[in-house]
């Protein structure tokens, strides 16, 4: 990406973050009902006795009520208004973004321009009689030392009449941007501004200074209305031009395409990071105002206190507080953690050497987790401290869930390594340290939180995520264990695959009695600590995903091989002269064969390959003839045989049928 490209982005994603802040002021305000004044709370002082109650004041405080039912009402309209808008700022094209935002900046410099123009104007008037006609003077004696002095009247005209010069140049420009071109107008433009200055220094009367701030900005103002007039048929036109293009990507491809779209084109999580990030720093910078201004810290303190880790760490708590307490503010948040797991996901595949992209998908399992969490437990909602405690659960069950994702990483990695002979030392040492860390960091990460918190279900479930994490771990070391072992070997193992499936089976039970275990500890979290919808949702989906499923898939797989186990069983054994007159290699892992199978086509498999085979489908893996036949297709076939033989030759065929279905007894008992 070219240097100009990435400025062009920067400079979009810039454009779009004050939105996100006008939608994180207005969001919270828009919900709040309005405090009570100092005359309601004195009506409710007034009429604290019920013997002192009449009807007028019940009356009374029945209209107080309204009045602020009323206003609650207007600000949430109102709230939901700027919302809205906002969120339609935020959604346009970079051309249409950049012109609200030079409307905006024209209706800025007008004000501007005002508030300044009434500064200069009102300390003009307030001077002494005759400051006009001596500035005047000055100016035309050309006595610019006494015009120039800070203290004299002159220098404040001066200073105006250079402020809105630029002003008027900056208007010319932003206008000449969002609205129709006329030279004429333009013209006009720096005068307006320049009025109350050029009044300011002449004798004129005090009630024409005052009121002309007003008219200096009427011909700018007149402007811009005029401008928002003219692009009304735009506005609308765009509005629904969206809408149709919105309409037939939902038509066409789903309403997932539009989002991912719309994501994309939008680049929404940097969006987000640099919303959260701006929004940090500038509380960060309040809090270091606060403690440099603070009196009670003595000036030859203030450095070393500062850089004291208490305060740090104080400062760092209170950023983290502020970061979530809207849904805006930990969007944003998401975002950050999101991106910090992806860099620590990119971390371990650069200790791993791998380089797959489907591993990177941690960025989105982390932000789709952490945010859930937080909207399960009200993050938003609770009092400061409370808000960091749970910030903090939130975070170690975020920690273990990383684990997992790492463990996804590695244990392929091991797998390969070990079943593929791979001579590289260093690549062994680099899973191994991983599978280390995986082991010893949530063992560390258990020890400190038993010993600071008491058994709470929150901790149990941490401890639950961390315990199956090591088992996963010890898991894949023990696969990693038998497949080295077997890749050394110079002579085919067949109990391998015995035993890689009884250490999968142990590790698969185990997890799903974990996952039983976090239903029940998310049973009694919903029932007798802390409910809601969200919760409601997220069991039920563990419970069909992590336990019904997985159970539905591991019984299907437990009878899978236990009917391969029983087919194989029935198939006859090679006998050793057979296998040396054969002198063959079994067909599927192309290995000498020291003891086989025989199928009813006649040809040698390796139990153990013949086995695996039988999972996936039930015909011979050289001839594709079906090695298993029912009861009732072998009786059709007899019957068959029968009908076309002829009478001479029926006697002979039901002793060949016959002959056939004794051989046969041990083939077709499925």
């Amino acid at each position: 990406m070219s240097v100009r490209t990435r400025l062009l982005v920067a400079v979009e994603v810039i454009l779009r973050v004050p939105p996100l802040f006008v939608i994180d002021e207005l969001l919270p305000s828009g919900f709040d009902f309005p405090q009570q004044t100092d005359s309601a709370a004195s009506l409710e002082n007034s009429n604290s006795t019920l013997h002192d109650l009449s009807f007028g004041g019940s009356a009374s405080y029945d209209a107080q009520f309204y009045k602020f039912l009323i206003l609650a009402i207007v600000k949430f309209f109102l709230s939901c208004l700027g919302c809205v808008a906002a969120l339609s700022v935020f959604l346009l094209s970079i051309g249409q973004l950049f012109t609200v935002y030079m409307y905006l900046i024209s209706v800025g410099i007008i004000f501007v321009s005002y508030w300044a123009n009434v500064f200069t104007v009102k300390a003009i008037t307030l001077d002494t009689v005759g400051t006009q006609a001596c500035i005047l003077e000055d100016i035309l004696n050309l006595n610019f030392i006494k015009i120039l002095q800070p203290t004299s009247m002159g220098f404040v005209v001066v200073q105006n009449y250079i402020l809105q010069l630029v002003l008027s140049i900056s208007f010319v420009f932003t206008y000449s941007y969002i609205g129709p071109k006329y030279p004429i107008v333009n013209k006009f433009v720096p005068i307006s501004f320049l009025a109350p200055s050029i009044l300011a220094i002449l004798p004129a009367s005090s009630s024409l200074l005052n009121h002309s701030p007003v008219f200096a900005a009427l011909l700018p103002l007149a402007m811009v209305k005029y401008v928002l007039c003219y692009s009304a048929i735009p506005v609308v036109q765009t509005i629904y031009s969206g809408y149709q293009h919105s309409r037939n990507i939902i038509n066409n491809f789903g309403l997932s395409a539009l989002i991912e779209a719309e994501w994309l084109r939008l680049n929404i999580p940097c969006i987000l990071r640099t919303f959260w990030l701006i929004r940090v720093a500038e509380h960060a910078m309040i809090l270091l105002i606060e403690h440099y201004q603070s009196k009670n810290v003595d000036e030859s303190t203030v450095h070393s206190n500062f850089l004291a880790i208490s305060a740090l760490l104080l400062m760092c708590k209170s950023l983290l507080i502020s970061g979530c307490e809207s849904l805006t503010a930990l969007l944003g948040m998401t975002s950050v953690v999101s991106y910090i797991c992806y860099y620590i996901c990119c971390f371990f595949q650069w200790i791993l050497l791998t380089e797959d992209e489907d591993d990177k998908s941690i960025g989105v399992v982390s932000a789709i987790l952490f945010y859930v969490l937080a909207l399960q437990s009200g993050l938003t909602s609770l009092d400061p401290e409370k808000r960091f405690i749970r910030l903090a659960k939130n975070f170690c069950l975020l920690c273990t869930a990383v684990l997992h994702f790492i463990h996804n990483i590695v244990n392929p990695l091991l797998l390969s390594l070990s079943a593929s002979y791979n001579p590289s030392l260093h690549r062994h040492l680099r899973a191994l340290a991983v599978c280390g860390f995986l082991i010893c960091f949530p063992l560390s990460l258990l020890y400190y939180l038993w010993s600071q918190n008491i058994s709470k279900s929150w901790l149990l479930a941490v401890s639950a995520f961390s315990i199956e994490a090591i088992i996963k771990v010890l898991v894949s070391l023990a696969l990693y264990t038998l497949f080295l072992i077997d890749a050394y070997r110079s002579t085919f193992w067949e109990k391998l695959d015995d035993y890689v499936y009884y250490i999968r089976a142990l590790g698969n039970t185990v997890e799903f009695c974990f996952g039983i275990f976090l239903f029940l500890n998310g049973a009694w979290i919903l029932v007798f600590e802390a409910g809601g919808a969200i919760r409601a949702v997220t069991m039920c989906i563990h419970a069909y995903f992590n336990i019904w499923c997985e159970a539905k898939a591991g019984w299907s797989s437990f009878i899978k091989r236990r009917t391969a186990v029983s087919k194989i069983n029935l198939l006859p054994e090679a006998r050793e002269d057979q296998l040396t007159e054969l002198d063959d290699l079994c067909a599927i892992c192309f290995q000498e064969m020291k003891s086989a199978k025989i199928t009813r086509c006649n040809h040698f498999f390796h139990g153990v390959c013949l086995r695996k085979w039988l999972y996936v489908q039930d015909r011979c893996p050289l001839c594709h003839d079906i090695l298993y036949k029912t009861e009732a297709e072998r009786k059709s076939e007899s019957a068959a045989v029968a009908q076309i033989a002829s009478p001479n030759e029926n006697i002979h065929n039901e002793e060949v049928a016959r002959q056939m279905n004794d051989n046969q007894m041990y083939f077709d008992q499925f």
